[in-house]
């Protein structure tokens, strides 16, 4: 039941060119390349997040000392290696089995939901594969193998306050949020203007 939810049902209009054998033989594999189609950006995005994630992680694991601050744009932006044991920004310790069944539960729905995204949107693909690959980075790949998400960038005013220390996929996750905030209220408020000028038009003509 979880395959059909992700690939769906198959999609003869996407394949009117192609001739299945008989019996139904291939109809799989053409829900498969369907779904494919919608999904690819999502899963070339999280690939290069958590790419990315891991990459940096390694170096910062063999290089930097833990909890020693190097800085690097001086007290203002500097590599702090540190267990976190929570969720994003070190927030509510603790919770690992939690989080990696959110971040698998959470990766599943967005390859399923991706089926229905119109071909055009790139940019939601785009923002959706952020979000997965952060959740990945931090609590499957991290929490699986090591019990802990590996943070190593801090950020703040000396002196007065610093932000919690995060990594790249918490960056991916954060960005992919917002993004798509930001998006779905600009779509909203495009919609709007036009629904307004369309009726607007109408009491025009009428």
């Amino acid at each position: 039941q979880l395959w059909h939810a992700i690939v769906g049902p198959e999609s003869p209009a996407a394949f009117h060119t192609m001739s299945p054998p008989a019996g139904g033989e291939g109809q799989p594999m053409k829900a498969v390349v369907t779904w494919l189609r919608h999904a690819w950006i999502v899963l070339l995005v999280a690939g290069i997040v958590v790419a990315l994630d891991q990459w940096t992680k390694g170096i910062v694991r063999a290089n930097v000392p833990k909890y020693e601050a190097i800085p690097v744009l001086g007290r203002w932006f500097m590599w702090e290696h540190v267990e976190n044991h929570g969720a994003a920004f070190g927030l509510l310790q603790g919770g690992g089995a939690i989080f990696v069944s959110v971040a698998i539960l959470v990766s599943i729905a967005i390859l399923i939901y991706v089926r229905t995204i119109p071909a055009n949107q790139v940019l939601i693909r785009v923002l959706l594969g952020m979000q997965m690959g952060g959740a990945l980075g931090n609590n499957v790949f991290d929490r699986v193998r090591q019990g802990y998400v590996t943070d190593f960038i801090k950020m703040g005013i000396p002196d007065r306050y610093y932000w919690p220390n995060y990594n790249i996929a918490d960056t991916g996750i954060v960005c992919g949020v917002i993004g798509l905030a930001i998006y779905v209220i600009y779509e909203d408020i495009v919609a709007a203007r036009r629904a307004k000028s369309t009726a607007t038009a109408a009491m025009s003509g009428a």
